[in-house]
């Protein structure tokens, strides 16, 4: 295939809502549905709520600037995409191993978010199992095995596949503007169920009312800056790489301000409904507390916590689990196809091949890796989450600050930022964020970085 039709393949979102819908897609994932509420949980309610809100401004929304600058300026992927920022030869081999890192990691993180992912999508035919009286079927689908998951695993990455292969606008923008509307509607009616049933108001009280003295807490700081940072999908290039799909004609900060708003809001959301759904849960005799008196927190709360409280509702709780566990599988969908489409868009670039056949080389190699980690879970699934997120993705986070801070020149910074933007540069932005981005930004992170390596 000729340069010029590799190029055309990449696309373009058609609109700025088909960006949103997109981006905050890749954003609202399970570190949104499944990660938030779990945070909460352990570090006190309210007060974790009130740090994670005041972070996710401090310091995602200038980290995703950062991302979505740098993608749209060089109109590229994540490996290519940095080298263009310098000319130094050092710093062009500094940022092209940096975007090689950053795929690498982002396809690491989808071998095991495929096999989470699985571990909830095969919840919803085990509900409908329930629902139509199939008992053999639902014992099978709710026994964990290296079959089933590796069957659903399978599932779940043909799905996202599939989607990634059709494109930019037939398929990433297509599904996202479908997916997003829908997981919204499904969690607003769970909320408004879950909050009219006994002992959820116990849960909204301790989720929405903080307890101050747990504010100054380092455990407390740093997870929540943890949470801010991950949901939205930062570190890894998934921003960049959708941000290089992006109409020079877009007002970048107010379109980052929306992602960040939007994923901010159905964190918040997915808390008011698992929190007190946690109460609900205690009020019908099933244990939220560990033995060390904390609540269920992480798998145990999702898979077993949760679970139970839909089975105490009788026939009405197999309905909603089914909801509960189709919002999931939603919310990781569109997040996995953010995941894959890093490492397709640096296939495609990189090799001239079409899309359809980068996606499914990529998709395959990465369906190998999840196999890998299924066949020796014990030994690879922890250590492969904590090599991505507790090191790889803080560690890339400060380089993109970097390169967007340092390397990339100042008035290119403001030219490209002013694109769609004609008062940018009189802008309350422009007077904080490039400071910001330089100093601010890489700090926080590695703070974060050292006292999670510590934990």
């Amino acid at each position: 295939m000729a340069v010029k039709d590799a190029v055309r393949e990449r696309g373009q979102f058609s609109s700025r809502f088909g960006f949103i819908t997109a981006a905050t897609g890749s954003a609202v994932g399970l570190g949104n549905i499944w990660g938030f509420p779990t945070q909460t949980a352990s570090h006190g309610g309210g007060a974790f709520v009130l740090v994670y809100l005041v972070l996710a401004f401090l310091l995602a929304y200038p980290a995703l600037m950062a991302e979505l600058i740098i993608g749209r300026h060089t109109r590229s992927n994540m490996v290519s995409a940095l080298p263009q920022l310098t000319t130094s030869p050092m710093l062009k081999i500094v940022g092209r191993a940096t975007g090689l890192f950053g795929v690498v990691t982002a396809s690491l993180i989808l071998s095991f978010y495929a096999i989470v992912a699985s571990w909830l999508m095969v919840q919803v035919p085990a509900a409908l199992a329930d629902i139509g009286g199939q008992g053999p079927a639902e014992n099978w689908l709710n026994q964990p095995s290296l079959l089933r998951d590796s069957l659903f695993c399978g599932l779940f990455s043909l799905l996202t596949a599939g989607i990634v292969a059709r494109g930019v606008t037939a398929g990433i923008e297509r599904w996202s503007t479908r997916l997003m509307p829908a997981l919204v509607l499904l969690i607003l009616g769970l909320v408004g169920t879950v909050l009219t049933l006994p002992g959820a108001m116990e849960g909204l009280r301790l989720y929405l009312i903080p307890n101050f003295n747990l504010l100054t807490g380092p455990s407390l700081l740093t997870s929540a800056m943890g949470q801010a940072f991950f949901s939205l999908s930062l570190g890894v290039g998934t921003m960049l790489v959708y941000g290089s799909y992006v109409s020079k004609a877009d007002n970048l900060p107010l379109t980052g301000a929306y992602v960040a708003l939007i994923d901010t809001g159905i964190a918040f959301l997915a808390g008011l409904l698992i929190i007190p759904a946690m109460f609900v849960a205690q009020q019908r005799g099933i244990e939220i507390y560990n033995s060390d008196n904390t609540l269920i927190a992480g798998p145990d709360l999702i898979l077993q916590t949760l679970p139970s409280l839909f089975n105490s509702l009788g026939f009405a709780g197999a309905f909603i689990g089914l909801i509960f566990f189709l919002l999931l599988t939603i919310a990781a969908l569109t997040s996995s196809i953010s995941m894959l489409e890093v490492p397709v868009t640096f296939v495609l670039e990189k090799f001239k091949i079409s899309r359809y056949h980068a996606t499914w080389l990529v998709a395959s190699i990465i369906f190998s890796l999840s196999l890998l980690i299924l066949n020796n879970f014990d030994q690879l699934f922890t250590g492969v989450i904590r090599l991505t997120t507790t090191y790889s993705q803080p560690l890339l986070g400060v380089m993109l600050c970097v390169f967007a801070g340092w390397v990339l020149h100042r008035n290119k910074l403001l030219s490209e930022i002013s694109k769609g933007f004609a008062g940018a540069k009189t802008s309350l932005f422009w007077k904080i964020w490039p400071s910001y981005i330089r100093f601010i930004c890489p700090l926080l992170i590695i703070l974060m970085f050292v006292q999670n390596t510590r934990s």
